[in-house]
C-alpha cells in the first residue's frame, strides 16, 4: 500500500469512526482513527497529497492495514 494518499487516509478514518464512534464529552476518537488522524493532519499542514507508507507509525500502519483488510 504505497503511497498513502489523503483520500485513502480519510476513507480509513471514516471507516474507523463508523465502527467505533467518538466517545465522551470531548468526542475522543477511537485509537485507530486517532492514529490515522495525526499523519492526515501533518500531510494537510505540509501540503502533501501523499506519503510513503514507511512514514506511518506502527499504530497508523496497523489501523490502515485493518481497514484495507475489510475492503477485500
Amino acid at each position: 500500500m504505497d503511497p498513502v494518499t489523503l483520500p485513502l487516509l480519510e476513507q480509513a478514518i471514516n471507516y474507523w469512526r463508523n465502527v467505533s464512534p467518538s466517545v465522551g464529552d470531548e468526542h475522543r476518537l477511537c485509537p485507530e482513527a486517532a492514529a490515522l488522524a495525526t499523519p492526515y493532519a501533518l500531510m494537510i499542514m505540509a501540503h502533501r497529497r501523499e506519503i510513503p507508507a514507511a512514514e506511518l507509525g506502527d499504530a497508523a500502519r496497523a489501523a490502515l492495514d485493518g481497514w484495507a483488510a475489510t475492503r477485500k
